[in-house]
């Protein structure tokens, strides 16, 4: 299973930004890692469902929105990912000039 945690909040006076770091710190310390910005994933046993929740609902801050969601890995793995633009670092005219 994996936990996700979305997260929003506040960065404009010094304190806010201060718990927003500590609270971004403590998300990497406890195992999760980023999957974009404001938006982390830690994979956990079924029955450490509710021990990894609990730890984050301890490190809220006074303002903002953190939400939690727990899916299961066939869940996880069934995420579509939709891009942009493809970037090509392909050299495929003779205009540029490449040193390597």
């Amino acid at each position: 299973m994996r936990v996700v945690v979305f997260f929003d909040l506040p960065t404009e006076t010094a304190e806010e930004r201060r718990d927003y770091r500590r609270f971004r710190a403590a998300l990497l310390k406890n195992g999760f890692f980023m999957m974009q910005e404001s938006v982390y994933s830690k994979i956990i046993l079924n029955t450490a469902a509710n021990v990894i929740k609990e730890t984050v609902r301890k490190l809220k801050t006074g303002k903002g929105l953190i939400q939690m969601l727990t899916v299961t890995e066939r869940q996880f793995e069934n995420m579509e990912f939709v891009l942009g633009k493809k970037q090509s670092t392909v050299v495929d005219t003779a205009e540029r000039l490449v040193v390597l």
